[in-house]
């Protein structure tokens, strides 16, 4: 996909940053495994042979048995899959976020929940942080309530429990037809939002047919309310205004980046934000991004009678 924003971002500049340049250049992943470094880069028209191979001949993958989180954690797929799951650590080292909730914590500080924070400032997980989601609470990708629990790794069942026995290697697409095999009806990627197997209404609506996709967009949609609700509640702070297509997101009403932010309505940003970025996010671990949302609307002062955790 070298013709799209992933790569073409740094044209103008001639080189992909330090900080980037792991996932949106041609050598940076190699470099990476191999020295643990990430410097400027040449831009690169998407990813080559030599971003994952390490000899061209055999066509031998670089190793990565396990790999570091944001969190901290280090994590692996070698454990559910050993002939599968060095392969797809190699997706984990870019689509992983470059958040956590401890992120959120940290710029919090000891603020009070509803305390304005002229320190505070949008954090954002960063685009298709699948594997994140995949393994939930040990990745911690989502901000986690205290005192909450949440869902760890999404197992799924054994032959379809890693990215690449779910996304063809290079094409990156959802093999869909796969999944028709125990999906009925599931024969396009397009098919895939309509997968359900939990009889639980979530979001309240009475659907209990709809895809899990549904499920979580009726509560994203809930949370956004909220989140417009709370800071339409606290005296001196402005209305809030999400924009999916431009950074930082967050807006007043004005047009402004959003600048008053308390720590209640950050952690909630933070999950929403979460929940728009990975739209597979229903397959990789539904579970766990409902309950992240769930908590995020309660967070705010949201309604959550009709909602089920």
């Amino acid at each position: 996909a070298g013709s799209e924003e992933a790569f073409r971002h740094w044209d103008e500049d001639g080189a992909v940053p330090g900080s980037c340049s792991r996932c949106h250049s041609a050598e940076g992943l190699p470099l990476y495994l191999e020295q643990g470094a990430e410097i400027e880069q040449p831009t690169a028209n998407g990813l080559n042979c030599a971003t994952c191979h390490s000899d061209l001949t055999t066509f031998a993958l670089y190793e990565s048995e396990s790999v570091e989180f944001p969190s901290g954690a280090s994590l692996s797929l070698v454990e559910v899959d050993e002939e599968n799951g060095p392969k797809a650590n190699l997706c984990l080292n870019c689509h992983q976020g470059r958040s956590y909730g401890g992120t959120v914590d940290a710029r919090i500080g000891d603020l009070g929940d509803d305390e304005l924070g002229e320190s505070l400032g949008f954090i954002n997980v960063h685009y298709f942080p699948a594997g994140g989601s995949l393994f939930g609470s040990e990745a911690e990708v989502g901000y986690q309530y205290e005192g909450k629990e949440y869902a760890g790794r999404f197992e799924h069942v054994s032959g379809f429990d890693t990215c690449i026995e779910c996304h063809d290697a290079h094409a990156l697409e959802v093999v869909a037809e796969d999944c028709g095999n125990c999906h009925d009806g599931v024969a396009t990627v397009e098919d895939l939002a309509t997968i359900r197997v939990s009889e639980t209404d979530f979001d309240g609506d009475g659907d209990v047919t709809e895809g899990i996709a549904g499920e979580v967009a009726t509560m994203s949609e809930a949370l956004i309310l909220a989140m417009a609700a709370y800071a339409d509640g606290i005296e001196g702070v402005n209305p809030i205004v999400y924009n999916s297509h431009a950074y930082p997101y967050f807006f007043d009403d004005a047009g402004e980046r959003y600048a008053t932010w308390t720590p209640a309505l950050l952690r909630a940003a933070y999950n929403y934000q979460y929940a728009q970025k990975d739209p597979g996010a229903f397959a990789h671990n539904g579970q766990y991004v409902l309950q992240t949302l769930y908590d995020s609307i309660e967070g705010v002062g949201g309604d959550v009678s009709g909602l089920t955790r």
